[in-house]
């Protein structure tokens, strides 16, 4: 098995090690967080272990609700994809872990997501619903994992994304959110944090005020809270190169059709959906 950087913080090793025996790990919490590099890995320490790997991530299942003409009248405006969308997705996605789990329930299979959640991305996958999904994911067998990076390990991460816009290894890192982005979703997270009595809703990073107001999010949820303050050695890898087979969870092709339609019909005033989706942290 080729190297992993994990492999260069024993703890955090140690906490892969018993996440690759788990049947879903969704690592879950706001871009810049390590998310898609603890994925990444997890992947290939588990496909090392004799699991065969699927993915569920939200910037791979978003264009494909984004490509179909329904979505026509709902285009992304400033790089941020519209509401309607964005629901869209979060209706579709519990029922294709259900769908998932029928289809390959063999222990040898491990489904890994990312659930950023803020701005309701995936949000629905922390909401108690009454559905068949509903036990799946309280399930101990699903783990909701929440890297908090410190303060130094956040900083570098930021910096680490202007040196990849500017000198990428991968075309994809093109795409990922600049660090005024991330500082701006950070801003986001801390004025949620205030109302939630959380913090002062500092604009300096806060890793407990993090914690604090994702933990509120996933009460409902067995989480796993992964403290990074190691800085990793990604200086050569890419998040999105992978050297093990994997299968990404794709809705099927009259799904985004028909989500689309069913969020219309839930929400005939758009700014019914838009105070909702504003307020995507409360569960």
């Amino acid at each position: 098995m080729t190297d992993l950087v994990v492999d260069h913080a024993p703890a955090l090793r140690a906490a892969f090690d018993r996440l690759a025996t788990a049947r879903i790990v969704f690592f879950a919490g706001l871009p810049g967080t390590g998310k898609s590099l603890l994925l990444h890995q997890l992947a290939h320490l588990a496909h090392a272990r004799g699991r065969v790997v699927h993915l569920l991530q939200w910037d791979v299942v978003r264009p494909a609700f984004e490509a179909r003409s329904a979505a026509a009248r709902y285009p992304i405006v400033d790089g941020v994809t519209h509401a309607v969308i964005r629901r869209a997705v979060g209706l579709w996605v519990r029922g294709a872990i259900v769908r998932w789990t029928s289809q390959h329930a063999g222990p040898e299979h491990l489904l890994i997501g990312e659930t950023p959640f803020v701005g309701n991305r995936f949000i629905e996958l922390a909401r108690r619903e009454g559905d068949e999904a509903e036990g799946l994911l309280a399930s101990p067998a699903c783990r909701f994992v929440l890297p908090v990076p410190s303060r130094a390990v956040r900083a570098f991460l930021e910096s680490e994304r202007a040196r990849r816009a500017a000198e990428p290894i991968h075309e994809r890192e093109r795409e990922d959110a600049p660090p005024a982005v991330l500082q701006a979703l950070w801003r986001h997270l801390a004025d949620v944090g205030r109302e939630l009595g959380v913090g002062d809703g500092g604009a300096a990073y806060d890793p407990d005020v993090y914690r604090a107001v994702y933990a509120r999010v996933m009460r409902h949820r067995p989480v796993d809270v992964l403290a990074i303050d190691t800085v990793l050695p990604t200086r050569a890898l890419s998040v999105y190169d992978f050297a093990v087979p994997r299968r990404d969870v794709l809705p099927e092709a009259h799904e985004p059709d028909r989500f689309i339609a069913e969020v219309e019909r839930r929400y005939p005033d758009p700014s019914a959906l838009a105070r909702e989706v504003e307020r995507w942290w409360e569960v």
